[in-house]
Parts: C-alpha cells; structure tokens; sequence
C-alpha cells in the first residue's frame, strides 16, 4: 500500500512532494579523523514537474554563494508538504541545517519525509544505495560517475568540476524521482515519517 501523504486543510489540492539532493565537501578536521562538511550543491524538483532547480556553491563568492543557495532550497522546503530523497533525514537534512545555523539563517521546521533508504522494508543483504536499488529495479537512468580526481577538481571548484558535480546532483534527483515512484508500485515503501530537526 502506498505511503499516505499528509491532509490537506482545503481538500482541493494533492499533496506537494519535493524531492532533492545534496553534494558535499569536507572542510575541516573535527575528531578522530571526522570531517565537518560544507554543501557545495543543491538541487531538487518537484514530483508533479519535470524542471530539476540547482544552485552551487560559487569559489569568487563562497559565503554569499551559500546564503543564496540555502535560502532558494529553502523557499522550497517551506512551500513542500513532504520531501523525499536517499538517506535524507539522517544526512542532507540535518547538513542543510547546520549550514543555516552556521551562517545564522532560520533554520528548517519539521517536515514530513520519505526516505527510500531509511524506510524500505525489512530486508538482508542487499546493497540500499539508490544506484543499486534504480539497477535491481531496471530503471532507465544512470548514476553520473564521478572519480576521485572529479572530486577534487569539484571540491576545488573548478569550472570542469563544478560541470560534473551539477550532472551528478541532478542525475541523482532524476532517478530518485523514478526509483521512489517504482518502490511505491511494488510495496517496499513504509509510511512516511516525521523529521524533527
């Protein structure tokens, strides 16, 4: 059975499902070898839409880059009644929020989700990453394949970088938006769950 989507006080509009991706870069040592991180892009569409927005973090500009990026994703996040994506409540949404805190803007509110990871089925020994789960499911999309030397030149925000990164993030909300359709047609979605910041 489908995941149901919040009521709607009017009755007169279906629910506005945002899905949507992030790219991430660490900044800095914390402990143990841990990494603090720093977005670098964002990019999200809605269900009922074709369109996928994206902003990225420029290298002339980078505090201002970021301001302008959190609050476009924002303006978004706000207007959604739910939002979906891979490993977001536990990843994407809690980066996204600290960025807001760091940079002293109003941070995200509770949202209900969908998280084709945190909320498949019970399962065993089977990769959940979202390029597995769009191959095992057959679906006409490919993950844009980045190597470590992609990486760099995207960390390093150069021009051929920053170019891959903006393919991967959207290729990413692409196929999610196809993988998480599938995953309700066949039943391996739970109920949606409220994210708490």
């Amino acid at each position: 059975m489908p995941p149901r989507l919040p009521s709607l006080s009017s009755g007169r509009r279906a629910a506005r499902i945002l899905d949507f991706d992030i790219e991430n870069r660490p900044l800095s040592y914390w402990y143990d070898g841990q990494a603090t991180a720093e977005i670098t892009a964002i990019a999200w569409s809605w269900m009922d839409e074709q369109y996928i927005y994206l902003r990225q973090l420029q290298p002339l500009s980078p505090r201002w880059s970021a301001e302008r990026m959190l609050q476009a994703f924002k303006t978004a996040y706000d207007a959604a009644d739910m939002v979906t994506g891979h490993y977001i409540r536990r990843h994407d949404l809690p980066i996204i929020n600290a960025a807001l805190l760091e940079l002293q803007l109003p941070l995200l509110s509770e949202k209900l989700t969908s998280d084709t990871k945190l909320d498949l089925v019970g399962r065993a020994d089977l990769s959940m990453s979202q390029e597995s789960l769009e191959a095992m499911y057959g679906l006409p999309v490919q993950k844009f394949d980045m190597r470590q030397q992609d990486w760099r030149d995207a960390n390093r925000r150069t021009p051929a970088g920053m170019k891959m990164e903006a393919q991967r993030v959207t290729s990413d909300v692409r196929g999610h938006k196809l993988l998480r359709a599938r995953l309700i047609e066949a039943g391996a979605l739970k109920r949606p769950k409220m994210w708490r910041p």
